[in-house]
């Protein structure tokens, strides 16, 4: 029995969109999954500690007490420390990282030549393929000691271990995520928006400023967000060579922890699941959630806006 083209296509099309369907919805139960066991731990630790504590406390010592006369007995779990530590951090690394991705994209895809583009961006992109632990460890052998040693000459009380060494590599990190990513979206912007922008008259930096970034500025804002949620959610190099004291400071040379330090610290280890100091963890892991969302509301508010402005 032959079958006609168009039946064969139908015939191969089917288990192929079924196959692809499961894939979206296997996708989509995992994360609902994931959302509903933080909120349900969380739900269990916003009933031994209160919400009002734990968002606006300005103390962070989950360590339980032994016996009852101790101080402090029943823990501190104001998390303002670690936001504002996580925050101080993240803001070095943006600082660093943004203008540098910014200005190499737009140097690569505007300014440089070919055979320059072609060796640049994937030197560029090999920060991306190395290991955060590498990351970490340069912080602490080599940056952290450098930047003490600096601030002593200067008088100054640099930690090894403070948001301004842990930001600069962590900004040095994410530069290829806004910088390749960037880079895409201003080479997608046809061709002619550029030719009529300097057949009008306007200079090539003028194109760029008020043609190009406005065309590109969807991309280019999802570049910046995805480099704030790999700043924010970053492990491994806060772990190494940020500290573990929860100081109230917006000083980036004093040492600060962050949420992610203190997720991984509370789950090390045997614990038990009735015990504040570990549902904290996921308390802690459920405002990275919300922030996140939260920031991507945001941003895409800010891109409606200038593509509304563009169009």
């Amino acid at each position: 029995m032959q079958f006609s083209q168009s039946q064969r296509r139908r015939f191969l099309e089917k288990p192929m969109m079924a196959l692809m369907w499961a894939s979206a919805g296997l996708a989509v139960l995992v994360t609902v999954a994931i959302v509903l066991s933080v909120l349900f731990e969380s739900a269990h630790f916003f009933k031994l500690v209160s919400w009002h504590e734990f968002l606006f406390g300005l103390k962070w010592s989950p360590q339980l007490a032994l016996r009852a006369d101790q101080s402090g007995a029943s823990g501190s779990f104001g998390a303002v420390p670690l936001f504002l530590g996580s925050f101080l951090i993240t803001l070095v690394a943006l600082i660093v990282a943004l203008p540098t991705g910014l200005l190499s994209a737009i140097y690569l895809a505007e300014y440089a030549g070919k055979g320059l583009r072609n060796f640049a961006k994937p030197i560029l992109e090999l920060l991306a393929g190395i290991p955060t632990v590498v990351y970490g460890y340069f912080a602490v052998v080599t940056v952290g000691p450098i930047f003490h040693r600096f601030g002593e000459a200067l008088h100054l009380p640099i930690s090894s271990e403070s948001a301004l060494v842990v930001g600069l590599v962590m900004g040095v990190m994410i530069i290829p995520f806004i910088s390749s990513l960037s880079d895409d979206m201003l080479m997608a912007v046809p061709r002619g928006l550029r030719d009529a922008s300097l057949g009008m008259g306007a200079t090539r930096s003028e194109t760029i400023k008020k043609v190009i970034i406005p065309a590109a500025l969807p991309g280019i804002m999802g570049a910046v967000l995805l480099a704030i949620s790999r700043a924010i959610g970053e492990t491994m190099i806060v772990v190494m060579a940020a500290g573990l004291s929860a100081n109230l400071t917006l000083n980036p040379l004093n040492s600060v922890t962050t949420v992610t330090v203190q997720i991984v610290t509370l789950l090390t280890g045997d614990q038990e699941f009735n015990s504040p100091k570990t549902l904290a963890a996921f308390a802690l892991g459920l405002s990275l959630f919300v922030f996140t969302l939260l920031l991507n509301i945001i941003a895409q508010m800010i891109v409606k806006k200038y593509r509304e402005q563009y169009e």
